[in-house]
């Protein structure tokens, strides 16, 4: 089996209600492998916000694609290897390591295609289903519009939800947190995501406001550049640290696991250099009795979760439209479980015109 042609396109993904009132779009670099034998692979990067998915489209049809044609697929970590060090002067972070990503899913879903598997199945599954939480409380949100997406999510049922704690006052991100806690009762567990916004100091003030809530956990409280400085915070407050999503290497999730940084890693399937690093972080993280948490793209995340035995939750964030893809995995309301698809591959697949409805470029 060869590889005989790669074709990429960047699709603007409308936003549905009420995520749109943060962001209007998202937009996905989609990959398409395809080979001699006419088994294809996709695979498919989020950029959150629209942000950097020209470049990132770019780079993978001019650098990375090339060093696919005429390849085994089936050698994906060869064909990772090749990728990654391509270009010595690059680090494959932020541009470089959303398009490896996306050719990496490509691989393994071509892969898993021709073993006739789903991939949790392929890398030896631990479970076939894996819980999530809800995801959102954009600080664009009115405390209206959070309760009623909490509640939601609920009804799905997810026993936990995460809000943003963006307001420079403390006692407002306190008041925002306590009225999701009123509205969702004692059945849901909450967790907060700072997103970079503060300094030690300033996290030091916010999570003392927020202590006695019983969160889940307190994310990525510093610029993700400052893997001390996130130490630092971990090391001084009460409620337990999750980051990860914006580190692309194992050599990242490494320090953040030497440094005690954070108890719960959260690596994203379309940043961190795709499917083989980010199981390779979970291995490291394992080895550091740390929990894995893998961040968006739950359709993707739930095959890493189904094959970690420290998988703790999936993020689940209503971001797509309804005919972006078919089959699309969703929590059972019965028990909140995402069962993960047993279609070959990763499962998932573009609706019948969703690409040329939504193409950019």
């Amino acid at each position: 089996m060869k590889i005989v042609a790669v074709d990429s396109a960047v699709l603007a993904v409308p936003t549905p209600k009420p995520m749109a009132l943060e962001f209007r779009e998202h937009r996905l670099v989609v990959a398409h492998v395809h080979t001699d034998e006419g088994v294809s692979g996709l695979g498919y990067s989020l950029a959150f916000g629209g942000g950097g998915a020209e470049s990132i489209q770019v780079y993978l049809e001019t650098r990375l694609a090339p060093l696919l044609v005429g390849e085994d697929p089936r050698l994906v970590e060869r064909l990772w290897e090749r990728m990654y060090r391509a270009d010595r002067g690059i680090r494959r972070l932020g541009v470089a390591a959303y398009a490896l990503s996306a050719l990496d899913i490509a691989l393994w879903d071509l892969v898993g295609k021709a073993a006739g598997q789903p991939l949790y199945r392929l890398w030896g599954g631990v479970t076939d289903r894996v819980e999530a939480y809800g995801s959102g409380g954009w600080p664009s949100y009115r405390v209206e519009d959070m309760t009623e997406e909490a509640q939601r999510y609920a009804r799905a049922g997810l026993r936990y939800y995460k809000l943003k704690v963006h307001h420079p006052d403390p006692r407002e991100n306190r008041r925002r947190a306590e009225a999701v806690r009123r509205a969702l009762g004692d059945g849901v567990r909450l967790m907060v995501d700072v997103n970079q916004k503060l300094d030690v100091l300033g996290n030091l003030r916010l999570a003392a406001a927020l202590e006695d809530l019983d969160l889940v956990w307190y994310e990525e409280p510093v610029l993700a550049d400052d893997i001390a400085a996130c130490a630092e915070v971990a090391h001084a407050i009460r409620i337990p640290v999750a980051t990860g999503e914006n580190h692309y290497t194992r050599f990242e999730f490494r320090e953040l696991c030497e440094r005690r940084a954070a108890r719960y890693l959260m690596p994203d399937v379309c940043r961190a250099n795709g499917f083989s690093e980010t199981l390779k972080i979970g291995h490291i993280a394992a080895a550091h009795q740390l929990l894995v948490s893998p961040h968006v793209v739950h359709e993707l995340s739930v095959h890493v979760a189904g094959a970690l035995s420290n998988s703790f939750l999936v993020e689940y964030m209503d971001w797509m439209p309804p005919d972006l893809f078919e089959a699309v995995p969703r929590p059972d309301p019965a028990d909140g479980l995402i069962r993960i698809p047993e279609r070959p591959g990763h499962g998932m697949t573009l609706a019948p015109g969703a690409e040329r409805q939504y193409r950019l470029r």
